[in-house]
């Protein structure tokens, strides 16, 4: 970033996260400015997101996406509280079945943002244990806070509590159904990686080739990657899903697949897949129900797989034992910068929803920001 674009008040508060890889990794943590110096961000279309209820992947526009990885970025290159972008809002961050890594990016996302948090860490800490409707919760909800963030078991959860919640909802995963924060994440690091997706693509451009080791039907977070998949289809030149079953889409993917008139195949052999594959997203459990199912062994991925050399891992994390830890010092290693970036791109995604983006009037300068 070229501290000389910007303000001082701005400029003095610019930080180096501490996300770095360790010295001796060589594990690829792209650089945010890449994203944003050469592309201004359209404040207008992260604007159409005030209000609205965040459920699948599929309801953003290409645009959306690219504007609020855009405004990510800025946000990991500066420390954001001194702006207080969220004073004043309350978010009830409500999971009602296990999290680590979202809940707590959700609320440190809203906690740098200087907004205030209600944490419920487990269902039966709440009235649905007793019997109360999903519904019902949601009513009160209403009361308490200016947003609720959602995790649960059950894939119709957000229909449920949406009867009666007025204020924004952001799913944060529901059973089989969606993570569509998870798929922001996702591309977020992918266009650090390789800024040109954020823009349509020129004639002439290589194509990727996007693999994927899971099953859309049944695993949420490899689902909402797929469908914001297609928002960039002009760069893909071809999808590849390796999975153990047979048809590991379901009717709702594969029309969709269908719609986008996008090359894809389905394949249960990882090896002869790996060397012609740039990005491989994985995941390792899949939802069924009301438990959860391990990925077969067949497609792990080491060190020693043929995996291209210019290729890169995303995986949604928590791993087991498919993606292996001799690959986490490797160039191949997205995975962690995935991660670390989802604090920023949830910051971003708060502040478009809440209607907080005019809370930042300096801030227009930084990264050339355009706004009508």
């Amino acid at each position: 970033m070229n501290e000389s674009n910007v303000p001082e008040e701005i400029a003095e508060n610019a930080i180096s996260p501490n996300i770095d890889p360790p010295k001796d990794s060589k594990a690829i943590r792209p650089e945010p400015s890449n994203l944003f110096e050469k592309n201004p961000i359209d404040l207008d279309a992260l604007r159409t997101l005030e209000g609205q209820n965040i459920l699948k992947a599929g309801q953003f526009s290409f645009e959306q996406v690219t504007e609020l990885c855009k405004l990510a970025a800025v946000l990991e290159k500066i420390e954001i509280w001194p702006f207080h972008p969220l004073d004043g809002k309350i978010v009830v961050t409500a999971f009602f079945e296990a999290s680590t890594r979202t809940r707590t990016s959700f609320e440190s996302s809203i906690l740098r943002l200087d907004g205030k948090v209600i944490s419920i860490t487990d269902g039966k800490s709440t009235g649905q244990a007793k019997g109360e409707s999903l519904a019902d919760i949601g009513e009160m909800f209403n009361a308490y806070a200016d947003l609720v963030v959602m995790r649960h078991t059950e894939t119709d959860a957000p229909d449920q509590i949406l009867e009666n919640l007025r204020i924004p909802l952001i799913n944060a995963g529901n059973g089989s159904g969606e993570h569509p924060t998870q798929a922001l994440a996702d591309w977020y690091a992918l266009l650090k990686w390789r800024p040109e997706l954020a823009s349509p693509r020129v004639e002439g451009d290589p194509r990727m080739n996007l693999g994927i080791l899971g099953t859309p039907g049944s695993m949420r977070a490899v689902k909402s990657f797929l469908l914001m998949a297609l928002l960039f289809k002009d760069h893909i030149g071809k999808v590849t899903v390796i999975s153990e079953m047979a048809d590991p889409f379901g009717e709702e993917v594969t029309q969709q697949l269908t719609e986008a008139d996008i090359d894809y195949e389905v394949s249960n052999d990882v090896r002869e897949h790996l060397p012609e594959l740039d990005v491989i997203y994985m995941n390792s459990i899949a939802f069924l129900g009301d438990s959860y199912k391990k990925m077969d062994s067949r497609f792990k991925l080491t060190s020693k797989s043929p995996i291209k050399d210019s290729a890169v891992i995303l995986h949604p994390l928590a791993r087991l034992d498919e993606l292996d830890t001799s690959l986490d010092k490797t160039p191949h290693n997205l995975y962690f910068s995935q991660a670390h970036g989802a604090v920023f791109i949830r910051q971003a995604l708060l502040m478009a929803v809440l209607g907080r983006l005019k809370a930042l009037p300096n801030l227009i300068d930084l990264g050339h920001m355009t706004s009508s």
